[in-house]
């Protein structure tokens, strides 16, 4: 049978059609597919016509299609056979696949041109393919990407200024349902106010320009607002012009700084107010940044004469070797231990203090508090009461044991210092210990045994808690035991 003649219109068609980029496909009125370019073969994977199917029905049998979002089509709905209908769809998108394959190949946009040549029915139809897939995979990835980025975000789609997408992070922030924001005007919900430039803002919206970080007021679903950090991006991986806005909470911090700054001013006025000396040095530089008024009072220095200088050029510490072993061990614990040491005040008066201190933050800065506490009438209390205790000690003859051992331990305080009770035989010992005579001079005025000499030494030497002689010494001439007893 020889082949049938092929219209000049429809070779004409045909040579235009090679020279296209986008694909397309020729069917008449019955459903028979006359013909399809190349571009429209390689957007189904093949090389030959045959393979695209003879008729409408056919190409259904080799193909499954898939709306936009999915959705399976019937065959009703495939592009071809709504062409057929006489339907018209300007621009649509399909996914591809081959018949028996849940795997999207290729994603096609689609749109149909009827043509005829005298005017009346249509001779011929077409469905003019472009290959999409690239883009589709961009707004694919960038949709996944999109729900799953905790930041809140949103997109904008500038023709309209309405809201195309919310995520959920936008959505957890401010409580609204999807319904409630998408397909919304941006403005005429009126989520952001505080701005510090509204109408510059609003411009660079419009005009889909980059929009670069800003504080604004965001509303939320219950009507209050939120202060949040955002900015705006122009993306071209969605159908259409899009700003892409991404919004940073900042209530949280906002909320923890206010806290922080009511801290800091709770701090300061016990700080101001409380009744030891105090004042604040930079851990950088060691210079004052705050007395209070105690300090101030103790030292006679004033914040005019004594902030932003250091202790060093004050000459607060009267010992210059005390203030550099306590700034050392500052630094290297983070606190310093109550220290004694004698400060020195405006009017080089000497004062007489236990020091301590502790590393602390304050306006985010790394700083030392210090705190002085005034002994000086508390060590001449124990001045006199040691002199008093010297006198009372040179004839401690008329003085009981247990007397002795009180005023000995008041003369020189000491907690390692155990309350022994020893026998009237080791006191004896001892007493002759004190006056410095050896074991075998003692047994020999004793008229005992070394042997016997040395248990007593050892007993006295554990009920002392001491480990030689001369921690012996001490102990007994201090409760006036030997010729020598203080």
């Amino acid at each position: 049978m020889p082949a049938p003649t092929v219209p000049p219109t429809l070779r004409h068609l045909e040579q235009l059609m090679a020279q296209l980029l986008d694909g397309v496909i020729i069917v008449d009125p019955t459903g028979a597919i006359l013909s399809a370019n190349k571009a429209a073969l390689l957007m189904h994977g093949i090389r030959h016509l045959e393979n695209l199917g003879s008729t409408v029905e056919d190409y259904a049998k080799r193909f499954t299609l898939r709306a936009g979002d999915g959705r399976l089509l019937k065959q009703r709905e495939y592009p071809l056979f709504r062409l057929l209908a006489g339907e018209r769809f300007p621009d649509e998108t399909v996914r591809v696949s081959l018949s028996g394959d849940d795997e999207v190949r290729w994603v096609h946009q689609v749109r149909d041109v009827t043509m005829d040549v005298d005017g009346g029915e249509p001779d011929y139809l077409a469905l003019v393919l472009s290959d999409v897939s690239a883009r589709f995979d961009a707004e694919t990835r960038f949709k996944a990407m999109f729900e799953a980025n905790p930041a809140p975000a949103l997109v904008i789609r500038l023709r309209d200024l309405r809201i195309a997408q919310a995520n959920p992070g936008f959505l957890a922030l401010t409580g609204f349902a999807r319904d409630q924001l998408e397909g919304k005007n941006l403005f005429a919900l009126d989520l952001l106010e505080g701005l510090k430039q509204p109408e510059s803002v609003r411009r660079r919206i419009e005009d889909g320009q980059v929009l670069p970080q800003a504080d604004a007021q965001l509303l939320v679903a219950d009507g209050s607002r939120r202060t949040v950090l955002f900015a705006g991006q122009p993306i071209d991986v969605t159908e259409e012009d899009a700003l892409l806005l991404t919004f940073a909470d900042l209530q949280p911090r906002r909320e923890a700084e206010a806290a922080l700054e009511a801290s800091e001013r709770h701090l300061l006025a016990v700080f101001e107010m409380a009744p030891v000396a105090m004042m604040v040095t930079s851990a950088v530089d060691r210079r004052i940044l705050r007395l209070n008024a105690a300090f101030r009072q103790l030292t006679g220095h004033t914040e005019e004469t004594a902030i932003g200088r250091t202790a060093e050029e004050l000459a607060l510490w009267e010992n210059a070797s005390q203030r550099e072993a306590a700034e050392a061990e500052l630094r290297a614990d983070g606190s310093l231990l109550q220290h004694e040491a004698r400060l020195s005040t405006r009017e080089k008066d000497s004062i007489d203090c236990l020091v301590a201190a502790e590393t602390i933050d304050i306006d985010q800065k790394p700083c030392a508090l210090w705190a002085c506490q005034d002994i000086t009438e508390r060590r001449r209390s124990e001045l006199e009461l040691a002199g008093a205790i010297e006198e009372v000690m040179k004839d401690a003859s008329w003085l009981s044991r247990s007397i002795l051992d009180k005023l000995a331990t008041l003369r020189r305080p000491s907690p390692a210092a155990p309350a022994a009770e020893l026998s009237p035989r080791e006191r004896e010992v001892l007493g002759l210990i004190c006056d410095d005579l050896d074991d075998t001079v003692i047994a020999e005025r004793l008229n005992l045994s070394r042997n016997t000499i040395r248990n007593h030494v050892a007993r006295i030497y554990a009920k002392l808690g001491v480990s030689r002689r001369s921690g012996a010494v001490v102990w007994g001439r201090e409760r006036g035991l030997g010729s020598r007893g203080i």
